[in-house]
């Protein structure tokens, strides 16, 4: 099992910036990569960003050049930095762990960009 905790969401306005954490415990050594997501009410969850245990990263075209995801593999957390936000950065991100065989959500942070 893998527990995933997502912290750093909040208001902020157009222009601003945040940058959300998600701290993995439990059977790290089992993850391949980690994701962000992110779902706004009546949508599908959509994917954001990606890191391999290499380090090798994957954007979502609507963040690219905005947003950055990183990891500290001392602390067992993946961050994403996110920049130059706008109100359609508004949404719940998730966290998301990938094993072989499964994959692991934690519950979400609420990000709202707003003037």
């Amino acid at each position: 099992q893998v527990q995933l905790v997502e912290s750093g969401g909040g208001l902020v306005q157009p222009g601003g910036s945040l940058r959300l954490s998600c701290a993995a415990s439990g059977d790290i050594f089992r993850i391949n990569h980690m994701r962000w997501h992110r779902q706004v009410p009546g949508k599908e969850r959509e994917f954001v960003a990606l890191i391999t245990n290499g380090g090798s990263t994957d954007y979502a075209d609507s963040v690219k050049g905005r947003f950055t995801i990183s990891r500290d593999n001392a602390k067992n957390t993946v961050f994403l930095q996110m920049n130059n936000l706008k109100a359609e950065d508004t949404a719940v991100y998730y966290c998301n762990a990938r094993t072989s065989s499964q994959i692991y959500w934690g519950q979400g942070t609420q990000v709202t960009v707003s003037s």
